[in-house]
């Protein structure tokens, strides 16, 4: 099967959350399953200039239309890491900079539109038409949309599945999104792109593709009711009712994200000689320049600073944490005013806090490793890919009961949960795990049950390939209906 992954980031060659590692793990995974898949994301001017990577180009350039915009030059290079062939699409303008730049938001969403049709385009230059095309988030939510409006016979038996990584994420724009793509006005419609007012690139997507998918079973299920919903509850629901709506839980790349052979900590371990975690921990509190509390856990967070992901539930519980006593490290960037507070506590608690302000994948990697806890207390979380992580590292999960946490965390097998989202509930599931951290025999029972769980992408890669042929055989019935 020929399987197109789209998606605008893709690791390691841009990283800002969660789907860059998707993007970056699961082409490798199919392909391990003997398919044919390949990636393609736009070319950031930070990729050209890697010289890491080493771009061929294959087209010189290509002309985009954007209807009332007249149109783009783009042109498609690609290279091959890992295995799988990576594409990309660049322009003069938009991609100079990662996908968190202020380029990324354009009226109308100018740059993902132009994306989406470059990425038809360049595969009918270069004559690789895939069977399925796998579109990630808001930002490819109008490919399926040009397939079916403007894709002609070349893409009518080509399916698509759309997966939705965060449904708060939805790309709202107004009526230049028709203009832009030359798409006839009646298509804003409530059953079609039109959403509270607003052209939606996620609706898009969703109404468009022939399988939608999220990212945990559990996410599947709470984006079906009104807390989770954003607004979709409905959508969702009905997709659900019609079986066009799974949720398949991420996995990671177990050859990235492997303590026996990563070479960004200090010293390395497995579930059967966990020695080297304690080297690991005496280092990263020397790095932070943390004099170690007798008797006291480190815990660590690495995290997009959001209420979202409970950071203000933290912040409200952690006094009483630290009188457990626990030590505590957060790393990420996010909220200036949660940056804020994160500042002042670590000037009020200097012996228990430390705040490391930037997005640095090695730090990153050395508080997985050397922290004996990992704190998640996210309000909503999708799948989560930090306490899969943490758990291979041999560092134990606190979470709340919620999206993929609540499908890979299980109170005293792997972790500790929580249910509400409230400081004392996260207060309390810490103190859970300190008074399992001063039973060693228990605790070790712990780190050994998370290191030796199977985060791989093996299970869910073939829960994609049955969805893509779930896919197909959609898309072979509306050619049926449509002839």
């Amino acid at each position: 099967m020929r399987i197109l992954f789209v998606s605008v980031e893709v690791a390691p060659f841009a990283k800002v959350g969660g789907l860059a590692d998707v993007a970056g793990a699961l082409p490798k995974a199919l392909r391990k399953l003997g398919h044919d898949a390949r990636t393609i994301m736009p070319a950031y001017r930070m990729i050209e200039e890697d010289s890491r990577w080493s771009l061929e180009t294959k087209i010189e350039d290509f002309a985009v239309c954007l209807g009332n915009r007249g149109t783009k030059q783009a042109y498609y290079k690609e290279t091959t890491h890992e295995g799988v062939p990576i594409g990309f699409i660049g322009t003069d303008e938009w991609y100079t900079e990662a996908i968190n730049s202020e380029t990324v938001y354009q009226p109308g969403g100018l740059q993902h539109l132009f994306f989406s049709r470059a990425v038809l385009q360049a595969m009918e230059q270069i004559d690789w038409i895939p069977d399925v095309i796998h579109c990630n988030d808001w930002h490819t939510g109008f490919l399926p949309v040009l397939m079916r409006e403007q894709g002609g016979s070349t893409w009518d038996d080509v399916s698509s599945i759309y997966t939705i990584h965060n449904l708060a994420y939805q790309g709202e724009f107004g009526l230049e999104v028709f203009d832009i793509l030359g798409l006839p006005h009646h298509l804003y419609n409530h059953e079609q792109l039109e959403a509270w007012g607003r052209v939606n690139f996620l609706k898009a997507g969703c109404v468009y593709a022939d399988r939608v998918n999220t990212v945990s079973r559990n996410y599947a299920n709470e984006i079906q009711t009104q807390e989770f919903g954003c607004g979709f509850e409905g959508l969702m629901s009905h997709l659900g009712s019609l079986g066009y709506l799974s949720g398949i839980l991420n996995g990671l790349d177990i050859d990235v994200f492997n303590p026996e052979t990563d070479k960004d900590i200090p010293a390395n371990f497995s579930s059967n000689d966990p020695s080297g975690k304690a080297e690991c921990k005496r280092l990263l509190l020397q790095e932070l320049n943390l004099e170690p509390i007798e008797g006291a856990p480190l815990f660590g967070v690495v995290s997009r600073l959001s209420s979202q992901k409970g950071m203000d539930l933290m912040l409200e519980a952690a006094e009483a944490m630290f009188s457990l006593p626990i030590q505590l490290v957060v790393q990420g960037l996010g909220d200036p005013s949660l940056a804020t507070a994160f500042y002042d506590l670590q000037e009020r608690y200097p012996k228990h806090f430390r705040f490391v302000p930037r997005f640095d994948a090695p730090i990153a990697q050395r508080i997985y490793a050397g922290c004996d806890g990992f704190l998640m207390p996210s309000k909503f979380e999708p799948c989560g890919l930090g306490q899969m992580i943490a758990m291979r590292y041999g560092t134990v999960p606190v979470v709340r009961a919620t999206g993929g946490l609540a499908d890979t965390v299980f109170e005293g097998r792997n972790g500790f949960v929580f249910e509400k989202k409230e400081p004392m509930e996260l207060l309390s599931a810490v103190s859970r795990a300190k008074a399992t951290y001063d039973q060693p025999h228990r605790w070790r029972a712990l780190i050994r049950n998370g290191m030796r769980g199977n985060y791989s992408w093996d299970k869910s890669a073939q829960e994609y390939v049955d969805l893509y042929i779930s896919a197909q055989r959609e898309r072979q019935l509306s050619s049926v209906k449509t002839a």
